[in-house]
C-alpha cells in the first residue's frame, strides 16, 4: 500500500515524526461510538487511559492539525496523527558522528547498540531521531539500514525528492560496501588462509525465532565475499563485501563457516533475547567500514570511510 503523502500541517516533535492511522469507513452499526474507543481497540499498546491523557494534552490531531478530543464522535475516513512515546526508554550511552553533510546527503558513523529508526522499545534513542534533533533537518530519511548491533556508516537523504534515486542504487546493487569483522581465525589449511571465499546460500527467517535468520535449502538469495586481513592469536580480522543485503547476512554467513563474529548474541546460539538487558562492554565486532557509489543526483563519485575501530576481544 502506498504511504500517504506527508501532511505539512502536522509537525515533527522533538525529532519524532508523527504516526498516522486511518479510521475505516463504517455503516450504521459503527462499533466505535467515540474516537478513543477506536484507538483503544485498534492500538492497544497504548492504554485507553493514556489515549485520553494524550488527547486531553492535544497530542492527537486531525488532518487540519486540530486536536481531537477523547469524546469526539467516530468519523470513518478521517486520519489521525500522534507521536510515539515510551514511558521508560533507556538511553544508549554512545554518540554518533556526522562525517558528511551537504544539500543532498548526510553520512553518520553509528555506534553499536543504537537503532537506525524507531522500532519496538526504541523511539528517541535512535539514530534518525537524534540526527533530526541535532541538525534540525526534519526531512532526513535513511537510504539504507544496518543492524542495531552493528556500528559504522549509515546514509540519509536530506531532501525527500532525492531519496528514491539513492535507494534505487542499493536495489540495483550499484553500491560497493565493505564491512569489517573480528571472529575466530580459520583452521589450518582452510581456504580463507590464502584466498577470498565467496559464501552463497539461501537465507530465510528462523520459524522458531523471528529475530534470527537461518540458511535453508533452495536457490541462493545471498552472497558475501570474505577475506582474511589480519590474525592476532586465536582471533582474526576479516573484510566482508556483501553482494546482496539479506537481514543478518554477514552474521549468518560467518557462522556457517564456523567463524561466528565475536560478541554475537544470536549466532550460533541465542545468548540474549531481543528484550533482555545488554552488556555494553561486549558489542558485536561488526563494522560498516566503507561505502562507494556514483551519486545519482550530482553524478559525482562518492566514497565514505568510518572512523570507528573494532576492539579485539579481551583487549
Amino acid at each position: 500500500m502506498a504511504r500517504p503523502p506527508k501532511n505539512l500541517l502536522i509537525p515533527t516533535r522533538d525529532g519524532i515524526s508523527p504516526s498516522c492511522v486511518a479510521l475505516p469507513a463504517t455503516g450504521a452499526d459503527c462499533p466505535w461510538p467515540t474516537t478513543v474507543d477506536f484507538l483503544a481497540e485498534r492500538l492497544p499498546a497504548v492504554t485507553r487511559e493514556d489515549w485520553c491523557r494524550r488527547m486531553a494534552s492535544g497530542e492527537v490531531l486531525d488532518d487540519a492539525g486540530q486536536p481531537v478530543h477523547a469524546d469526539a464522535p467516530y468519523r470513518g475516513g478521517q486520519r489521525l496523527y500522534y507521536w510515539r512515546s515510551l514511558p521508560h526508554e533507556h538511553r544508549v550511552p554512545f554518540e554518533a558522528t556526522v562525517l558528511h553533510l551537504d544539500e543532498h546527503l548526510l553520512v553518520a558513523d553509528k555506534p553499536h547498540f543504537l537503532p537506525v529508526t524507531p522500532t519496538g522499545r526504541f523511539v528517541r534513542e535512535t539514530l534518525l531521531v537524534r540526527l533530526k534533533r541535532s541538525t534540525g533537518i526534519d526531512s532526513l530519511s535513511p537510504i539504507h539500514r544496518i543492524d542495531r548491533e552493528t556500528a559504522g556508516l549509515v546514509l540519509f537523504s536530506v531532501r525527500p525528492q532525492d531519496r528514491g534515486a539513492y535507494q534505487a542504487l542499493f536495489r540495483a546493487r550499484q553500491v560497493d560496501k565493505t564491512y569489517e569483522a573480528i571472529a575466530p581465525g580459520p583452521a589450518e589449511g582452510a581456504a580463507l588462509h590464502s584466498a577470498t571465499v565467496i559464501q552463497r546460500s539461501r537465507i530465510e527467517e528462523d520459524p522458531s525465532a523471528f529475530f534470527r535468520m537461518i540458511e535453508t535449502d533452495g536457490e541462493a538469495n545471498s552472497e558475501t565475499r570474505i577475506t582474511l586481513t589480519e590474525r592476532r592469536g586465536t582471533w582474526a580480522r576479516y573484510a566482508l563485501a556483501p553482494v546482496t543485503g539479506k537481514r543478518h547476512q554477514l552474521r549468518v554467513h560467518m557462522n556457517a563457516l564456523g567463524l561466528p563474529i565475536a560478541g554475537d548474541q544470536f549466532y550460533p546460539t541465542v545468548r540474549r533475547g531481543p528484550g533482555e538487558p545488554e552488556d555494553y562492554a561486549e558489542p558485536l565486532r561488526l563494522l560498516a567500514r566503507s561505502i562507494a557509489f556514483t551519486d545519482p543526483v550530482t553524478g559525482q563519485p562518492r566514497r565514505f570511510d568510518s572512523r570507528l575501530a573494532l576492539a579485539w576481544p579481551g583487549a
